[in-house]
């Protein structure tokens, strides 16, 4: 909700969907010059934590892991050195 100061009921699933999306890919992308793309696993306990800090939406967060989404990209998208137990 920032800068509005939503609180995340007010927030469009859509917005609550692309905000665990956004920061899961920001973390793994290999394409950013300023940093080395995470692991899985790093990437996961790092939105476990804005999670419990209420940065992201837990039940989408929790959809995220427990479908096994996490998995499905990170098989595609991501190199296989980054893809570790999660």
């Amino acid at each position: 909700g920032y800068p509005n100061r939503l609180k995340a009921e007010d927030l469009p699933l859509q917005a609550r969907i692309l905000a665990v999306a956004d920061v899961f890919e920001a973390l793994t992308a290999r394409d950013r010059p300023y940093k080395q793309p995470m692991k899985l696993s790093q990437a996961l306990k790092i939105l476990g934590f804005m999670k419990k800090d209420k940065h992201i939406d837990p039940d989408v967060f929790d959809l995220f892991v427990n479908t096994g989404l996490h998995r499905r990209y990170a098989e595609s998208e991501l190199n296989p050195d980054q893809i570790d137990e999660a």
